[in-house]
């Protein structure tokens, strides 16, 4: 049998694992310089825990793990009887109880509603774990991917909201991608659902505006036809989703569609006050990053304020990064009142980004600086030894470990992109020196062995 992957998932090298770690330790370094502490939790949660919290497409997408035990006749009756049930997209307790996480804030909710007496509140908690979702893979979308997660919990305060639309942009500046941070308000979209009489059917309003960048505005009209919507107010919504303008322009439209209901009006002040206080720290470049798009709608059911989406300028590619303000999501598991806001990035999709845009640092891929040469057993116990000095200060370096020829060492060390090699002959031990040669440019210095370690101190490398 020829071996294969399940479709959706990936094997990572370790040239691609290097990239990727560059990544992760970028994005902790900020999460970490903010004052947030990592967590982790299981790779499966009980079904209960997750179902209904996506929304209905978002609970079609979740992987679902099948029972064991199915080999009792009674549990293999019940489970046949109803895996009618599982295909047509609900749960039976027979057939299935638990399955894999579909993002980490779900999971932090469950951690915080089980743990809450015993945490510093407010919260700040920041996650970096694989996540799955049965969707059909393509260009930046996988089954199995990786999440990096923010989120700060028991706060009603947007200096939180706001502390993460500049996460974002430190993180994207250290990365050195070009992006735009669109930020908009659940509470805006509310008050749009009030005002075109859509209340009933808020979700597929959101769900139908999420989509303009991905349909048009013909479909995204289409589908509020069929929601049942009056032509009056799909207008009203043409008008809503075409606004355009700097960010204060669009407040002040915005107020001429919604500002009249609380909810519009309370939506309308949250993003002032981030603006308010965005404009006042960030520098002028920075602040061009920042874009209100009221047509960001995020359809998750348990966002209620701010919301947040990222997109990489220059390159084609969706969003790799989103999240917003979920004010009472652990309700969901019995603890009311704990409100919460949080951020996701998308590692993948900003691998891609970056690999695209060729933005990893060129040196990423050098892990080994010095490969020490072995020409025979004296030598290479010598070498050995040398070795070992380096790595206890350090220094990262290996021996080869047979007694080859020259030009398949040479080989080796070309393949592996290490900088120096140390030679250590029969002369050299004489002499008690060594060889040091510079690969890359090929020039080379005898040096006492004893001023090795002093040597490649005074170098420049990236130990």
């Amino acid at each position: 049998m020829k071996p294969s992957l399940p479709q959706g998932t990936r094997d990572f090298a370790a040239d691609t694992l290097r990239r990727r770690r560059y990544i992760i330790e970028t994005i902790k370094s900020v999460f970490e310089l903010y004052g947030f502490e990592p967590l982790e939790t299981p790779s499966m949660e009980n079904l209960e825990t997750l179902m209904g919290k996506y929304g209905d497409e978002g609970d079609k997408l979740i992987f679902k793990i099948l029972n064991n035990g199915l080999d009792n006749p009674v549990k293999r009756e019940n489970a046949l009887l109803n895996f009618e049930q599982i295909l047509a997209g609900k749960n039976n307790k027979y057939i299935t109880e638990r399955a894999l996480r579909y993002d980490l804030t779900i999971p932090f909710a469950r951690y915080m509603a089980m743990n809450s007496g015993k945490l510093t509140i407010p919260f700040k908690r920041y996650q970096i774990q694989p996540v799955w979702r049965a969707d059909r893979p393509q260009k930046g979308r996988y089954r199995e991917f990786m999440q990096c997660d923010a989120d700060i919990a028991g706060t009603y305060s947007l200096i939180s909201d706001v502390e993460l639309a500049e996460i974002y942009i430190d993180v994207f500046k250290r990365l050195k991608i070009e992006v735009d941070v669109k930020l908009n308000n659940r509470k805006i979209l509310f008050a749009l659902a009030e005002v075109t009489g859509s209340v009933t059917d808020i979700n597929a309003l959101t769900i139908a505006i999420d989509k303009l960048d991905k349909i048009g505005i013909k479909k995204v009209k289409e589908e509020l036809v069929s929601v049942g919507l009056s032509e009056n107010n799909i207008s009203l919504i043409e008008k809503y989703i075409t606004i355009d303008g700097t960010n204060s322009e669009k407040l002040e439209k915005i107020e001429a569609i919604v500002g009249k209901t609380e909810s519009g009006k309370k939506g309308i002040e949250e993003l002032q006050f981030m603006l308010s206080y965005l404009n006042n720290s960030l520098s002028e470049d920075s602040k061009q990053t920042i874009n209100i798009d009221f047509t960001l709608a995020r359809g998750l059911n348990y966002y209620t304020g701010t919301i947040y989406e990222v997109k990489a300028k220059n390159v084609e590619m969706g969003s790799i990064g989103g999240g917003g303000r979920y004010d009472d999501l652990t309700g969901l598991f019995g603890v009311p009142d704990m409100p919460g806001v949080g951020i996701s990035f998308g590692l993948d999709r900003i691998y891609d980004v970056m690999e695209e845009l060729n933005l990893f640092p060129e040196n990423i891929n050098q892990t080994t600086e010095i490969l020490f040469f072995n020409l025979g057993e004296k030598e290479s116990k010598q070498a050995y030894k040398l070795m070992q000095e380096m790595r206890l200060n350090n220094i990262s370096c290996e021996l080869f470990y047979e007694n080859s020829k020259l030009d398949k060492q040479f080989k080796y060390a070309s393949k592996k992109n290490i900088a120096y090699g140390v030679i250590i002959g029969s002369k050299e031990m004489e002499e008690k020196t060594c060889v040091v040669k510079d690969l890359a440019k090929g020039e080379q210095e005898t040096i006492p062995e004893n001023e090795l370690l002093k040597y490649f101190n005074k170098l420049s490398l990236r130990f």
